[in-house]
């Protein structure tokens, strides 16, 4: 049994959602076990977000109903029998665990059926599910196939669900530390450890362990490469060369499901060559320069402009672009060497809640996603408010195919001096992150802090050597 918060917040945050949305009512599916390869050889079980949100209960076979018309929660599950008990032992039966949560009507998961079909003539809301057994049930449960789930989904609800899952609580404030101290834990190690000879797979077993005996795991699978110019490079392949950078992008969940989500590139030799520094230390600069802006009423569209900003400003240093700052910012010519976006909200999920939908997380009503080259890629647009906990990682990448393409095709040659770039071919890439929670007055980054300047990085991992 995961642990809980007390009974108390899942109440108030059933209640409120009750009196957030008009009428009907909303069902919530906890998700199933997941095969690895033959039904009963399942993966570490993970509880859908939204469910863990509202009713704390990290366990299969479960679903719930938010009743808005008649203001009450039922928990439909049944208890273990026999046959599961020889397996996992004694288990708390399914009224018990309701208790835990303030839910005091339980009734069969064989009523499910009845009860959805029975209200027919009611609103019925739910969220999309990214799950294809879910995806089946609810298809089964409400007669509506498939293909038309996500468009018939409660969007609604997903305001709602948004609009509370995004401020965060100061419990939940201290669980995300708790994940980030796990993080500084890994990052640390895997410094140390970090020289010449060691395989990328040894230091990325060696962080999942901590991750694992300290959390629930990682907060998502390890990117661990000297290949950093491949934003969400899974490959542990390679044996840490010298003079090459080792780009280090992961987190943690801690036993409530919280999670972290840090990004350092360290010199694998101990020492950052002078090319090497030079683009670190511009995005160090555009990591610091976005941290410091982040306040409450400040749109995070313009903190990433602010980073992109910084950025080609260095680069036009270097002499890798050059003309007006502000027009090539615009019209996304950084996006050569940083096509993301700065950051995304963080929480239960390290992506937090992009299963509802990104541009509702993100963008919600009152900004538009670009469709130009990466800005398009910017996860989180809106305003900034207290609660809110961002992830800043900017991030500068030298990716052989998008510059032949570019330059093939002569884009941006009034910003790009593709001369230039072609020294830096072979970089790699680098980026830095940091987990910020935005304040009453400003900003709060974090966890322990993770070394992140070259005097810090190239000090630790001298210990190593």
């Amino acid at each position: 049994m995961n642990p809980l918060f007390h009974k108390s917040i899942y109440q108030t945050r059933r209640d409120k959602l009750m009196n957030s949305v008009s009428s009907g009512f909303a069902l919530f599916l906890a998700n199933d076990d997941a095969s690895m390869n033959y039904p009963s050889n399942t993966f570490n079980y993970r509880q859908d977000s939204t469910f863990l949100y509202f009713f704390g209960l990290s366990i299969p076979n479960l679903a719930a109903i938010i009743d808005f018309d008649h203001k009450k929660t039922i928990l439909f599950g049944d208890d273990f029998e026999i046959d599961d008990i020889i397996w996992m032992g004694d288990q708390p039966k399914v009224a018990e665990l309701a208790s835990q949560v303030g839910i005091t009507e339980v009734l069969s998961l064989s009523a499910l059926p009845d009860f959805i079909q029975q209200n027919k003539g009611r609103k019925l809301h739910y969220t999309p599910a990214y799950r294809g057994e879910k995806k089946i049930t609810l298809a089964e449960l409400t007669e509506i196939p498939v293909s038309k789930q996500k468009e018939n989904a409660s969007v609604e609800l997903i305001k709602a669900i948004v609009a509370f899952r995004e401020i965060k609580s100061e419990e939940e404030i201290a669980e995300i530390e708790k994940a980030c101290a796990i993080g500084y834990d890994m990052f640390t190690t895997a410094m140390k450890m970090c020289k010449p000879g060691i395989k990328e797979s040894d230091l990325a077993g060696l962080v999942e362990g901590i991750a694992l005996s300290k959390g629930n795991g990682v907060s998502f699978p390890v990117i661990l490469s000297q290949h950093g110019e491949t934003l969400h490079n899974h490959n542990h392949h390679l044996t840490l060369e010298e003079g090459k950078l080792l780009l280090i992008d992961m987190g943690a969940e801690n036993k409530m499901n919280y999670c972290s989500d840090n990004t350092r590139a360290i010199p694998v030799s101990g020492k950052f060559s002078p090319k090497q520094a030079e683009i670190y230390q511009i995005v160090l600069d555009a990591n610091m320069a976005g941290i410091s802006a982040c306040k409450p009423g400040i749109p995070y569209r313009e903190i990433h402009k602010l980073a992109v900003t910084v950025i080609t400003q260095g680069l036009q240093k270097l002499g890798l672009m050059k003309g007006d700052i502000e027009k090539s910012v615009e019209l996304g010519a950084h996006a050569l060497f940083m096509p993301h976006g700065l950051g995304h909200q963080m929480g239960l999920d390290v992506h937090d809640m992009e299963d509802l939908g990104e541009n509702y997380v993100g963008y919600g009503d009152s900004f538009e996603r670009s469709s130009i080259f990466g800005w398009a890629y910017l996860r989180m647009a809106k305003t900034l408010q207290p609660g809110h906990v961002m992830t800043v990682e900017p991030g500068i990448y030298f990716i052989p195919h998008l510059i032949d393409i570019w330059k093939n095709e002569n884009k941006f040659s009034e910003f790009i001096n593709y001369d230039k770039v072609e020294e830096y071919r072979t970089f790699g890439g680098i980026r830095i992150e940091d987990d910020v929670l935005i304040t009453e007055t400003g900003h709060q980054v974090l966890g322990i802090p993770i070394p992140k300047t070259i005097v810090e990085l190239e000090s630790i991992i001298g210990i190593a050597k």
